[in-house]
């Protein structure tokens, strides 16, 4: 991916927030690409990655759990579920508490997968912030988990997530 000149989309013309909007859209834009650019030999992406990641921390989630989550929809996350089943990386259970429920779980050979190569993934996560020092990258971890948070509590979030 060449870089593009991003002057015209986050020009010094723009309001502050709409400036960090864009900025952090473009982030989001650039990080997925590196990341997915590393997962792509072994046939992954950085949405299927989160996922995983996401369902290894909460356990055994469902669905609906997982795709609020990730700030998806249901529909996309149930393409992420196929995809990783087909790869042996995930599973679908029956909730044995409600059986039109199901639950999310990690395999062995995830789990395997990850643990080979999750250094050199953090490794390579970290040199993708070194124009930052320690404490500037701790600001703004700290600054875009408050932002997380905020729109987080947002009524329009809440009331699309009861929907869901």
């Amino acid at each position: 991916m060449s870089t593009p000149d991003k002057t015209p989309f986050l020009g010094d013309d723009l309001t502050p927030p709409v400036r960090a909007f864009r900025a952090t859209l473009y982030l989001a834009q650039r990080l997925r690409y590196l990341m997915d650019e590393r997962l792509r030999a072994d046939g992954l992406t950085t949405q299927q990655a989160a996922l995983l990641t996401l369902v290894s921390a909460l356990g055994t989630p469902s669905l609906k759990q997982a795709a609020a989550g990730l700030g998806s929809t249901h529909q996309n996350v149930t393409q992420l579920v196929q995809a990783l089943q087909r790869k042996g990386m995930l599973e679908v259970r029956d909730d044995p508490a409600d059986g039109r429920r199901k639950l999310l779980a990690v395999t062995e050979a995830s789990r395997s997968y990850w643990a080979a190569r999750d250094d050199g993934d953090h490794a390579a996560v970290a040199s993708w912030f070194t124009a930052l020092s320690e404490a500037e990258l701790d600001t703004f971890a700290a600054l875009a988990d408050r932002l997380v948070s905020a729109l987080d509590q947002r009524p329009d979030r809440a009331a699309r997530d009861s929907r869901s």
